[in-house]
């Protein structure tokens, strides 16, 4: 059995991170950069130089000039050589075998890369790659191939290598293409895809609020493919891309960028989106320094610690900057490591001692024959923070294949199993590392069924100080964003967090209707009443269910509430308090009539059934109760039959005494025979008639109108509050009841209006001339009232009944009170005698008007008037 390996050991063994001072084994290390000959190879591709040869110009399947050397692909190179001298060195791991490696440049030309991943694929022992229609039992020159760093070179030779099943581990292609096993079976990688990034972009952008958004990628392999994973899953978080461009790669088109600044401006973004390898983000932040642009620039890894773009003059005018990185760590003793082979490397310089070769093979020619030259003085090709950050990466992948061959070989602490025949074939080394579990110093790494390594990410911001920048972590990422806000600082004035939708945010109550294409761009749309915003995405309001209702601009739907009126309210305790004050009158009245019962003015006034009237006042008065507090059946069936009937009583005794006015002054020789009859039994069956007549109107209401819980079980609820009133129903025997009684009035005061005064006498028609006419006046006032304010038609009520009852009182009784209080002398048969006895009135110019009476009994041609 393989014994477990945990890394941890080798900070123990070998000192890295735990000592100052250098591990032994680095005073055995080789010069040698690019080559180490060993038991067991693997394979390098990296970026060692960059493009020198105009391609438009080659013809010919020739050598490609690349000899501008990348000093970060050169970092990685070193990093990688650190690696397999430190497990070389741990005789734990792989005791008695040495592990040796080949490393090429990829120059990031596909041509190149083809060479030596060929090579890599050749035979063991014949270094020939030949044709076999099965290669189960084919070793191949590498056991493992790590790398190219870039997804455009991947995608160049993975499906070759993916052909012999060849273990391939990539420390930088990021493309999600490459999760796809069935095109990609042997590709492994040992940095999160770009797919995953792409999700904590827009984890990024939905925390501050940024949906309006331009993304630009390079146009290759890892641009294109980032930029069309992130334009997806933005599309699905309700994330609008404004606009989607492609950088030129290969050609330094300044016309290119220019318009794709030019789209981004007119597109009205605060937030760009960049996924873009290094040289490609290079030139077009030249041209946003020139246009002296500013924004929020969200980095992908590839370019966040770029040192030629945070070195580029005047960098730090175009803004905020957030980058990612991998979550994981530094190589500490990889800078010591290095210094010691430089050192090294000068020594053999001045020994002048023959360099052993630096290329594995004689087909391929030296990457770096410059690096001969190398020296302690170069020792930034590894303190370089895009190198240090990136090292880990090429560590990971590196271990992942050593602890792959530790299981295979069933390796233990004294020996593996290993001989002179053994062999590697890839296709069992790639079975056993897709099971393959690391810790490496705290750094726990496995790899999913598409060959994704459980790695989350650094959110770093760009922070200039002095005119250096500095790297803050302002969150990080592992299956969950988390996100320091008050660390960020922000370009904006007040260092307010910068906005970038295309619309502003719609407020509670408020639905978006989209305009245009994008979702993000929208007016926003009041709910009305009976509607409500149910979420915040919706597009459009969502009906009330039944029985419930909602105000304009509502995001819930509520029961339907009612007011009525409470005995402790101000509108209450007003109409109370005049009904009180109406009461004490109208007993007033009632005690001073009782007083003077049997005089000539109560008997003129109509006696007994006078009194009754000014009964049916009262009972009018605190019939209005009623129309107090919260209404139930019952009541609401009492409510206007009482505040009917009785001014019915009062007005058809009025009415009553209006057609003995009548009959006395327009047919004075019959009236002294019938008066006592009209008087007494003919006036108490008339107004027993009009009674009944109104008590039928009332019955008829009572029977054809509906209780108040039915009327709430049938009530359309369109309305959240609503003042509630007993239902007048059916409205016509509301009509016929009010009517009838504006007809008792009506007819009074006809019968009044036109008769003559009889001369020194008291005008008892006067009275009820404006006792009716201001009655008549104030329930025709009430029609259109009432009509507007159906909601608040009980207060109306109330208020119309108290003022006609207060009109009836002030204009009938209160003359006559005044008369027995301040006149009680003119208290005789003689002053009433055309009223009791039926006398014909005299005409105003045979008499001459007594001193002292002239205010009441002015002869008067003019009906009515006294």
């Amino acid at each position: 059995m393989a014994l477990p390996f945990k890394l941890l050991l080798l900070c123990g063994l070998f000192g890295r991170g735990c000592s100052q001072s250098s591990p032994v084994w680095f005073q055995n290390i080789s010069t040698n950069i690019f080559n180490l000959s060993g038991d067991i190879l693997l394979g390098g591709l990296f970026h060692i130089n960059q493009l020198t040869s105009n391609l438009s110009q080659r013809v010919e399947p020739d050598n490609i000039a690349c000899n501008r050397l990348s000093d970060y692909g050169l970092g990685l190179v070193l990093a990688m050589k650190y690696t397999v001298d430190e497990i070389n060195a741990n005789h734990m791991l792989l005791p008695g075998i040495k592990l040796g490696y080949e490393i090429f440049d990829t120059c990031r030309q596909s041509a190149m890369i083809v060479k030596s991943t060929v090579f890599f694929l050749t035979g063991k022992s014949t270094e020939e790659l030949s044709a076999k229609c099965n290669y189960t039992n084919y070793e191949t020159r590498v056991a493992a191939v790590i790398g190219p760093f870039s997804s455009e070179m991947v995608s160049v030779v993975a499906k070759l290598l993916g052909f012999f099943l060849m273990p391939q581990i990539s420390y930088g292609a990021t493309s999600n293409k490459f999760s796809d096993k069935n095109l990609y079976p042997s590709f492994l990688r040992t940095v999160p895809s770009d797919k995953v990034q792409a999700e904590v972009m827009v984890e990024l952008l939905k925390t501050f609020g940024w949906n309006w958004v331009a993304v630009v990628g390079s146009n290759e392999e890892y641009g294109r493919q980032g930029l069309r994973d992130f334009s997806t899953i933005a599309a699905e978080r309700s994330i609008c891309v404004a606009y989607e461009g492609l950088m030129p790669v290969y050609s330094d088109s300044e016309r290119a960028f220019k318009i794709i600044l030019d789209n981004i401006e007119a597109a009205n973004v605060g937030v760009v989106v960049i996924f873009s390898i290094r040289r490609t983000v290079e030139n077009f932040f030249k041209e946003v320094i020139r246009r002296n642009l500013t924004g929020v620039w969200v980095a992908s890894t590839a370019w966040t610690f770029d040192n030629q773009v945070i070195s580029l003059p005047n960098i730090h005018t175009v803004g905020t900057v957030i980058g990612f990185t991998y979550n994981t760590q530094t190589l500490p003793q990889l800078i010591s490591y290095t210094h010691e082979l430089f050192t090294k490397l000068s020594e053999e310089r001045i020994k002048k001692s023959p360099l052993a070769p630096k290329s594995g093979s004689a087909y391929l020619p030296d990457p770096c024959p410059q690096c001969v030259n190398l020296s302690p003085a170069n020792i930034s090709l590894v303190t370089d923070d895009a190198v240090q950050r990136t090292a880990f990466s090429v560590y990971a992948a590196i271990y992942s294949v050593a602890q792959a061959l530790h299981d295979m070989l069933g390796c233990n602490g004294t020996g593996c199993m290993w001989g002179a025949d053994s062999k590697i074939y890839p296709w069992q080394l790639l079975k056993v590392l897709k099971k393959v579990s690391l810790d490496m110093n705290g750094t726990k790494l496995k790899f999913d069924s598409d060959g994704n390594p459980n790695i989350g990410y650094h959110v770093v911001e760009w922070v200039w100080e002095n005119g250096n920048v500095n790297f803050i972590n302002v969150g990080t990422f592992h299956g969950k964003l988390s996100i320091n806000k008050t660390l960020f600082k922000w370009h904006t004035e007040n260092s307010e967090v910068p906005k970038s939708t295309c619309s502003a945010v719609c407020e509670a109550g408020q639905v978006q209707r989209v305009k245009g294409f994008h979702s993000c761009c929208f007016d926003c749309i009041d709910c009305k009443e009976g509607t409500f915003q149910a979420t915040k995405e919706d597009v459009q309001c969502t009906s009330c269910p039944k029985g419930q209702w909602s105000q304009i601009r509502s995001i819930n739907c509520t029961d339907p509430t009612f007011g009525f009126l409470s005995w402790g309210k101000a509108e209450s305790i007003g109409m109370m308090l005049a009904g009180a004050v109406l009461l004490v009158c109208q007993g007033s009245v009632g005690v001073l009539f009782l007083k003077n019962r049997g005089t000539p003015l109560v008997s003129a006034s109509g006696g007994a059934l006078g009194g009754v009237a000014l009964l049916s006042l009262m009972g009018g008065c605190l019939s209005l109760l009623l129309f107090l507090g919260q209404p139930v059946d019952l009541v609401c069936r009492l409510q206007l039959p009482l505040t009917s009937i009785f001014p019915t009583v009062a007005l058809s005794t009025i009415m009553a005494i209006s057609l003995q006015i009548l009959y006395v002054t327009e047919f004075p020789q019959k009236a002294t025979a019938h008066l006592d009859t009209i008087r007494g039994l003919g006036a108490w069956l008339f107004v027993l008639a009009c009674c009944g007549v109104q008590a039928g109107f009332c019955g008829w209401f009572v029977q054809e109108g509906p209780l108040l819980s039915e009327h709430l079980a049938k009530m359309k609820i369109d309305f959240v509050w609503k003042f509630l009133s007993c239902p007048v129903e059916p409205m016509l025997g509301f009509a016929l009841m009010a009517g009838f009684n504006v007809f008792l009035a009506l007819v009074s005061f006809m019968c009044t209006f036109m008769a003559v005064k009889p001369v020194q006498q008291y005008n008892l028609a006067r009275d009820i001339t404006f006792s009716t006419l201001v009655y008549c006046v104030i329930w025709v006032i009430f029609i259109p009232i009432y009509a507007g304010l159906s909601e608040l038609s009980s207060i109306v009520h109330v208020c119309f009944s108290l003022a006609s009852n207060m009109g009836l009182v002030s204009a009938y009784y209160f003359p006559k009170c005044h008369l027995l209080l301040r006149k009680p002398e003119l208290n005789t048969s003689d002053y009433f005698r055309t009223f009791l006895e039926g006398a014909p009135p005299i005409p105003q110019e045979e008499q001459q008007p007594q001193p002292g009476l002239e205010s009441e009994s002015q002869p008067e041609a003019q009906p009515g008037k006294g």
